[in-house]
């Protein structure tokens, strides 16, 4: 990258922002390593079997999403770490962008398609829409999952034109200083960029919560009526419905969060290569890192596909 492309900025990351950086790294490995058993409990269950589950395959596409997002997102930081003082929207920061707005925006809506799906085939409402949906949307997740790559698709265009942009009106100003460039490039954020992000964002997210809600209530009801039951809190039953109700309710709280972390950041509260960037950073990557381990730990079937796994590599080891 030429000397052009770059601004005056920070030189030194405080030694206290390193160590946010080295744990952003460790939390990126969990998440990693989370995301990764997902893939290979359901992406085995699909190659061996021909076939999965169709809440099985939104759970792998959204692992499989997860797991792109992360190697962009800590390369992106390493990048910003080597480069403090880099244009925010040079070539490099460009392509990184591209990838980001695409596997985040997967992400998105194959949370969303999620939270739909379990709340279509768990709750239990009578309206005849939402029976009909019940009986069809086992057939719906193909679409499902169409949909969300042509969604992402689209908003990332709609982004790399932007970011572009912004980068050949900062070439046309003569490569000037940054303290020069920085009002204008944050007008063009303001008014431009960030509706923009906010609208592609707020559209899965509404659904992802009106979804989540409906399932929640419906399900809380029923923990109620089994809860005050003759067997009460000891049976399996309220038990099982208790464990689900709150991983939903965990689905919910780091789904929102998320998209609040995504609002604050591309609002410019968190300037990229500041200590309140790594700080805020680490924050985020804390939810991402827990999410995959619940879903570990309160999914039978994935860990019952992970131990089948575990054997059948234990197995041919000693076959050979």
């Amino acid at each position: 990258m030429s000397g052009g492309d770059m601004v005056p900025g920070p030189q030194l990351v405080d030694k206290t922002a390193l160590v946010c950086i080295i744990i952003l790294f460790l939390l990126f490995l969990v998440a990693l390593v989370g995301n990764g058993l997902i893939i290979m409990a359901l992406g085995s269950e699909w190659l061996l079997q021909r076939t999965l589950l169709p809440c099985d395959k939104l759970l792998v596409s959204l692992g499989a999403s997860r797991f792109c997002l992360q190697w962009v997102v800590i390369s992106k930081n390493i990048y910003i770490f080597l480069n403090p003082t880099a244009f925010p929207y040079n070539p490099v920061f460009q392509l990184l962008a591209v990838q980001w707005d695409f596997w985040n925006s997967a992400t998105l809506w194959f949370s969303t398609w999620l939270s739909v799906f379990y709340c279509v085939k768990i709750a239990t409402f009578t309206h005849p829409v939402f029976l009909w949906l019940k009986r069809n949307v086992s057939g719906l997740v193909p679409w499902m999952l169409l949909s969300s790559l042509g969604f992402s698709t689209f908003t990332t265009v709609l982004f790399f034109i932007g970011n572009h942009r912004m980068y050949q009106n900062y070439l046309k100003k003569g490569l000037q200083p940054w303290n020069v460039t920085r009002n204008a490039v944050r007008t063009y954020e303001r008014f431009c960029l960030f509706p923009l992000r906010i609208v592609t964002w707020t559209v899965p997210t509404v659904i992802f919560i009106v979804g989540t809600v409906l399932l929640i209530t419906s399900l809380g009801r029923h923990t109620k009526k089994v809860f005050f039951s003759i067997s009460g809190f000891h049976s399996s039953s309220a038990q099982a419905h208790i464990k689900a109700l709150l991983a939903f309710i965990s689905f919910a709280i780091f789904f929102t969060s998320s998209f609040l972390s995504l609002v604050l950041t591309a609002s410019g509260m968190f300037p990229f290569g500041e200590f309140r960037f790594w700080i805020w950073q680490t924050v985020i990557y804390l939810g991402t890192a827990i999410h995959p381990l619940i879903l570990l730990l309160s999914n039978r079937r994935l860990r019952a596909l992970l131990g089948r796994g575990g054997r059948g590599c234990s197995s041919a080891h000693g076959a050979s």
